[in-house]
């Protein structure tokens, strides 16, 4: 049994010389439960030798389970677990190409992080801070049709909102969905938002990448900066976008509907913090821009990407696929049914 998992699990690996493939390899994963199982039924049987050691006379076990068959226990578990092998590819999708050919594109990859802590609810950009930025997002991803994008929503902690992809229209879905609501821990952490953001790249690449971060620059961590240089070394541009004014505004408090307070009852003033963002942007090769112009924002870092080398990758959305999932959904019925239908009882012969 062992064996067949072993088997099914290099499988994936095996049939791409047939020009078929696994929509989902993250699923493979599951395979860990069916090994799990199979320990668990070796163990099964080894507690019941040492049960029936322990009575002492096998014989009587026997004779007071006369119709128990040890054979069909073991035939039974043999079908569920095949069963559930043959599901964990069924959810992993096998297909092949057909019909419409994959495009080839050269762009670049990059990363979006958006700092939705409340400060960004401020209204000295109208309608207010994170609006402004959520604008301009929306400008820049139209703008760049044949670029990789990841989105990375950050507050007191930061979460990888979408990975990279060429379907910018769902990029566009999560932006206008972006909310303080989205992040349960509230501050403004740079430094988390720019370790996140590297998760969305390929590692083994030290070209074609580019982190975009827009804030008010408010941060309650002293590692951006530090942070910043450890990514030069990994070949990421950090550009840096300032949202929000100098002088500071107020912002309301979502919770109380009334302008955010400190711990002293003291009204809150957000400031943009420009400092730390050029010491961001200029450690890493980057440019800092205060939001002002959308569309100045994105011609000048359209031009400043394009000191980036683009790299050829193949955008598989428009392309159509023939799936087999269906096939294996019906094979795992199969043997679900099969097993039903088998007693644990010995089958008496007709004299």
């Amino acid at each position: 049994m062992s064996g067949l998992i072993f088997a099914i699990s290099c499988l994936p690996f095996k049939i791409i010389n047939l020009g078929l493939h696994f929509q989902y390899k993250e699923f493979l994963w599951l395979i860990v439960p069916a090994i799990i199982l199979v320990v668990l039924y070796y163990e099964l049987l080894r507690w019941k030798k040492r049960i029936k050691k322990r009575i002492g006379d096998e014989q009587l076990v026997n004779a007071l389970t006369p119709d128990y068959s040890p054979k069909k226990f073991s035939i039974k578990f043999l079908l569920l677990l095949i069963a559930f092998t043959v599901g964990i590819l069924a959810v992993m999708n096998l297909r092949k190409p057909r019909g419409s050919i994959a495009n080839n594109r050269k762009g670049i990859d990059i990363a979006i992080a958006l700092d939705v802590s409340k400060s960004m609810l401020a209204n000295d950009l109208a309608p207010n801070r994170l609006e402004r930025a959520k604008q301009l997002i929306g400008k820049l991803i139209s703008s760049m049709a044949d670029d990789r994008i990841a989105l990375v929503l950050f507050a007191g902690k930061a979460y990888l909102q979408m990975p990279l992809t060429i379907d910018h229209g769902a990029a566009q879905l999560f932006v206008a969905a972006a909310s303080p609501d989205a992040i349960p821990h509230q501050g403004t952490v740079l430094s988390d938002a720019l370790n996140m953001s590297t998760k969305a790249f390929s590692s083994s690449d030290k070209r074609f990448k580019s982190i975009v971060l827009l804030t008010d620059g408010e941060d309650h961590d002293a590692a951006a900066v530090s942070t910043a240089k450890e990514l030069a070394t990994q070949g990421v541009m950090v550009n840096t976008i300032g949202i929000g004014s100098v002088g500071g505004a107020t912002f309301t408090d979502p919770a109380t509907g009334e302008n955010k307070k400190d711990n002293d009852g003291n009204i809150v003033v957000s400031k943009l913090n420009e400092e730390v963002l050029k010491e961001i942007a200029t450690n890493t090769n980057g440019i800092y821009l205060k939001l002002e112009s959308s569309d100045e924002t994105i011609a000048t870092l359209k031009a400043q990407f394009s000191q980036i080398e683009k790299k050829a990758f193949v955008d598989m959305s428009t392309m159509s696929f023939k799936s087999y999932y269906h096939w294996f959904i019906a094979l795992m019925l199969v043997f679900l049914v099969v097993e039903n239908f088998i007693s644990e009882k010995k089958t008496t012969a007709i004299q």
